[in-house]
């Protein structure tokens, strides 16, 4: 491929340093799952919000949580309920009686590292609360405009739809998560291995070993290092083709959006990044691919009667197109 040719034209240690930091933090406590692990750094590194799926028991909140811990940032944490309100989450205004006047107390949103535990235990009205947040970084209450401060990261948790008491999230309200990353069940290697650990371990606490490796303002540093990474034209035109099939699909009755092709390249930088690649090569693409799209396509119903899911109809798109080099 003429990519390996390529001189590195930027420095990626300091990004790669990092990266291997982070990754040692969460080893000491999370098993296996380093693809998950991997993705969510990328996550990060994307500016991009992460929805992690799963079963209840599989640390899908551990996870999340230790990623927001190696990170020296202002963490929030808000577990939402079918009762859950918008102003539970955005903050509301507040008589003061001392002014006679209105105040706006601020809600849990207002941080660095937002944890949304199990996001589609939540009805429609309060998810609709975090659409304007997750994708322009600012909240209108009162007619009054509140920026985020940067870094400004999303991680959810949610259950399998089928799961009792969840919702399913709005089309709009996932087309916002850069990834959607499954959390299947570990092997029997692995599940050996947590037992293990989890009875060797002497106090309750498992984060209270965990160390921030990372400060908030090395995370929006490392983010502009990612986006001057080298995409070549052809690349380009590889992503759009992906996202066009998804759009003339027979198995599928929505496809993916502009703002999925722009969420698969900029992925791609950060995976090319964590690689220590400064250019993004067709396996970036074709690796970041599935979880940028799974929760932005829909199969049609005959085809999810069949089983297929939109993981296998991804598949089958990508191998159809050829990849370039």
């Amino acid at each position: 491929m003429e990519n390996e040719n390529f001189e590195q034209r930027t420095d990626l240690s300091k990004l790669n340093a990092a990266v291997e930091n982070i990754k040692a933090s969460l080893a000491q406590i999370i098993v296996g799952q380093q693809h998950v692990i991997e993705l969510i750094i990328a996550g990060i590194l994307a500016d991009g919000h992460i929805l992690i799926e799963g079963v209840p028991g599989v640390a899908k909140t551990l996870t999340a949580k230790l990623a927001a811990k190696s990170i020296d940032a202002q963490y929030s944490r808000i577990q939402f309920t079918p009762d859950l309100m918008p102003s539970d989450v955005l903050g509301t205004s507040v008589f003061n009686t001392k002014t006679g006047e209105f105040e706006y107390k601020r809600g849990p949103i207002f941080g660095n590292i937002i944890l949304i535990d199990e996001i589609n235990r939540a009805p429609a009205k309060t998810q609709s609360a975090l659409f304007e947040v997750m994708e322009e970084r600012q909240i209108t209450m009162d007619g009054e405009l509140y920026k985020m401060d940067e870094p400004f990261i999303v991680l959810a948790t949610q259950n399998p739809v089928e799961q009792e008491g969840t919702y399913r999230l709005p089309e709009a309200q996932l087309d916002r998560f850069l990834f959607k990353i499954d959390i299947s069940y570990p092997s029997l290697e692995e599940e050996i291995s947590i037992i293990s650990r989890q009875h060797q371990q002497k106090t309750a606490d498992q984060l209270e070993h965990i160390n921030a490796v990372l400060q908030g303002a090395d995370i929006v540093a490392l983010r502009q290092t990612v986006r001057g990474l080298h995409v070549e034209e052809k690349i380009i035109a590889f992503t759009a083709r992906i996202i066009h099939e998804t759009r003339n699909n027979k198995s599928l009755y929505l496809g993916g959006s502009p703002r999925a092709s722009l969420a698969v390249v900029n992925a791609a930088k950060a995976v090319a990044a964590i690689a220590g690649r400064d250019f993004v090569t067709p396996d970036d693409i074709v690796k970041v691919a599935t979880p940028v799209l799974r929760h932005r396509v829909m199969l049609t119903p005959d085809k999810e009667m069949e089983g297929l899911t939109a993981d296998d109809v991804i598949a089958q798109i990508i191998q159809k197109i050829e990849i370039p080099r």
